[in-house]
């Protein structure tokens, strides 16, 4: 099997690029990737990253008002008292 050196890898990167245009290249590489991982992750048994997993919700004490609300311009908002 030949080596495939930087002139090779050029060439294939602008026949995918014209093939696929500028704006589908990084939405193919990062699904590519995805699958790789998955991929890897299921030979090797798992145990890696999963993307699907919610973080853990934190709980809040009764008497935290949680966190300040923006308005409409994006700007913070002071917590009301009751």
């Amino acid at each position: 099997m030949p080596n495939i050196g930087p002139l090779e890898l050029a060439i294939v990167l602008i026949i995918a690029l014209v093939v696929f245009g500028p704006k589908r290249l990084p939405e193919l590489g990062r699904s590519l990737g995805r699958g790789i991982r998955e991929f890897r992750g299921s030979v090797t048994g798992g145990g890696g990253d999963d993307e699907d997993d919610e973080p853990p919700q934190r709980e809040i004490p009764a008497g935290d008002p949680g966190p300040a609300v923006a308005d409409e311009k994006a700007e913070p908002v002071a917590h009301k008292r009751p």
